[in-house]
């Protein structure tokens, strides 16, 4: 008696994937604000894979978007809800392919799909053609994000297309399409239960990945050799993939905001700026930390970094809810300027500098960003033109920094300390927390850190 074929690649655990009890609640919230707004079908995408060099894939990666509503994390998915007194959820996806999993590993299948995911249906990706202008037909308005894939435009398009031309037998096309991201935007925005708990952890993993790399933090090392200390930590605590591609800039280097070369040597003397984060279960985190290669601070060193130091705490203190989004910003902006000028980088009166704009050549970003499932997430920072205001759930980080580069009219001394100190801050009923404090950042914790690596 022959033994039975086995399956081409193992169905997954899926004890790993996710708690789907947000996710579905996420589906049902957008489609009461579609309801909310008049009805209608929301269509949306994952990413597409990309070709990195002829044959050869980047590690694929979902769209946000579509993660946020479904957890599913295969390509070539597309989802379809149905709002209306019925509503629909509906997934499309890959079909089952026993040649494909042998080389690519295991697919759901609409099948599976369906039962795992909680969809009231599933097809193949391959049907969505034939299948989306029914849904289509005889509903209000189009819910979906164009612009941004051409492709992706016309296969909407197409399927619009397709209704209009079946209006002489009584079926009505949507009247309107509506941008799906503005929605979903003001949704991402407030940060629920489930993604402040991953948020939380991909904070400790970043945060114990920093740990790492200043106990490794050597003058003769290069600063890639510090990119790998990060790198192991973020994988081998289960993250799947950094959330950006990490900074780790020595000495001059600092005062390129984005530099990313990561490829010089670490000189004595010198300081090293880290701005590198996890991303865990499509969850960014966000850190930068600033520290002298040699373990100790030079005076120079120190004086610019408490400045950058006391304009973090400022401008933690102005963000709680009801304080708009610029007011931590301006609260860095105060403590810096009066730095600048303190350190003999500005004359004039700290009301002068700010009104002039001068602080901004050695302060040329602002103090933070929203944070989520990408390192600067959705969401609008106005509203109405009035800058928004704070809520408890949102997650936005607080960095300011002081980049002072070489010039005739910089006192020597101060040349090349470039500083970041960034913290990832959730909006709580009555002020922040930083999730990412267990990342020294005080001269004496970090010199203590540097000290207790380099003496054992």
């Amino acid at each position: 008696m022959n033994a039975p074929t086995p399956p081409a690649s193992p169905r997954p655990d899926f004890a790993q994937v996710p708690d789907l009890a947000p996710f579905r609640a996420r589906r049902e919230r957008l489609l009461a604000r579609m309801q909310a707004a008049g009805g209608g079908v929301a269509v949306l995408p994952t990413a597409p894979e990309r070709i990195r060099n002829r044959d050869a894939h980047y590690l694929y990666r979902h769209d946000s978007y579509f993660y946020y509503l479904t957890a599913f994390r295969e390509p070539e998915a597309v989802v379809v809800l149905v709002a209306g007194e019925q509503p629909q959820q509906i997934l499309f996806c890959r079909e089952k392919n026993e040649e494909r999993e042998i080389w690519d590993g295991y697919r759901y299948g609409p099948d599976a799909a369906c039962e795992v995911f909680g969809f009231d249906e599933a097809w193949t990706i391959g049907d969505l053609e034939k299948r989306l202008p029914d849904y289509l037909a005889d509903q209000p308005l189009v819910w979906a994000s164009l612009g941004y894939d051409s492709a992706w435009d016309a296969t909407v398009l197409d399927a619009l297309n397709s209704v209009r031309g079946k209006a002489r037998s009584g079926i009505v096309p949507p009247h309107s399409i509506r941008d799906l991201r503005a929605e979903l935007d003001e949704m991402r925005l407030v940060k629920d239960a489930a993604e402040l708990a991953t948020m939380r952890h991909a904070a400790q993993i970043s945060a114990a990945a920093h740990c790492r790399a200043m106990r490794a933090t050597r003058p003769g090392r290069f600063e890639y050799e510090i990119e790998a200390e990060l790198l192991h930590a973020f994988r081998s605590a289960g993250s799947q993939a950094p959330a950006y591609t990490s900074i780790v800039a020595g000495g001059a280097n600092a005062c390129v905001l984005h530099y990313i070369d990561n490829d010089h040597l670490l000189r004595d003397g010198d300081l090293l700026l880290i701005d590198a984060g996890c991303e865990l279960d499509g969850y960014a985190s966000d850190i930068t930390r600033t520290f002298p290669v040699n373990g100790r601070f030079s005076t120079a060193q120190r004086e610019v970094y408490e400045t950058v130091l006391a304009a973090q705490h400022a401008a933690r203190e102005a963000t709680r809810p009801g304080a708009h989004w610029n007011a931590p910003h301006e609260a860095a902006v105060k403590v810096l300027a009066q730095g600048m000028i303190d350190l003999g980088l500005l004359q004039g009166s700290l009301d002068g500098v700010i009104e002039s704009n001068a602080y901004s050549r050695f302060y040329m970003h602002r103090t933070g960003h929203w944070l989520g499932m990408d390192v600067h997430d959705a969401g609008e920072y106005k509203l109405g033109g009035e800058w928004r205001p704070l809520a408890e759930g949102m997650v936005l980080t607080i960095e300011p920094g002081c980049y002072i580069r070489p010039a005739d009219d910089v006192p020597e001394h101060l040349w090349n300390i470039g500083i970041r100190i960034e913290d990832d801050a959730v909006v709580t009923a009555d002020g922040c927390e930083l999730i990412t404090a267990d990342a020294p950042k005080t001269v004496a914790d970090i010199e203590a850190l540097m000290r207790e690596a380099r003496d054992g």
